[in-house]
């Protein structure tokens, strides 16, 4: 059982502000280590692309998306394939439930091979998500920086990840920031970060 959340708030923002609860070293040192390595062998990585300027540009990283059946999940175009769960992604969630009170029914892997693959500014507000999405961020390998920034104002801020750290995003941050995770080419060991989510089942049949 994990201690009291802490509570992050960016200085020197009234409201809107992001909402970031944060907890170091969540999951074991020699743990994630393991955890780590049998996912960059095990899992089937998805390269995605974009659009721009008439050009399909390939995205600078490696997804792969986990969910329960009957749940899908798209962005920017690009569908990604629902994988059965892995029971270590399981036992993980059901951890992370525990700790942050919040039931997922999925979860997206973000593979950085190396500080060069990252990405760009975004929010993730896919209506899939609903309108006060609850997203859990575990970080996996090397340290890499978040940055986050208002979508209306100057405000900006940044928080460096590290192995086995744990990130909530709480409803009111997809509404008013943007973040990323920019290339640091000085980094060259790869970071795996697990995003948990919950998303509306898809009824299309």
């Amino acid at each position: 059982m994990i201690s009291v959340w802490n509570e992050l708030r960016v200085a020197r923002t009234e409201r809107p502000h992001p909402e970031l609860e944060y907890h170091p070293a969540f999951y074991g040192e020699e743990q994630g280590r393991q955890l780590l390595q049998s996912l960059c062998t095990q899992v089937t990585w998805q390269t995605d692309h974009f659009m721009a300027f008439g050009r399909r540009i390939e995205i600078p990283r490696l997804q792969a998306w986990y969910a329960d059946p009957g749940i899908r999940y798209s962005y920017s175009n690009n569908l990604l394939q629902t994988l059965a769960w892995l029971p270590e992604l399981t036992a993980l969630r059901e951890q992370i439930e525990l700790a942050c009170g919040h039931r997922f029914n999925s979860v997206l892997l973000t593979y950085y091979r190396d500080g060069r693959d990252s990405v760009s500014w975004h929010t993730d507000d896919e209506q899939e998500l609903g309108s006060e999405p609850w997203i859990a961020s575990l970080s996996l390998g090397a340290s890499r920086v978040m940055q986050y920034r208002n979508k209306h104002q100057s405000e900006t801020g940044a928080l460096s990840l590290h192995h086995g750290d744990l990130l909530l995003m709480r409803p009111g941050f997809q509404q008013h920031w943007l973040h990323q995770v920019a290339a640091q080419p000085e980094v060259d060991e790869p970071r795996i970060n697990l995003t948990y989510r919950l998303v509306a089942m898809d009824d299309s049949g």
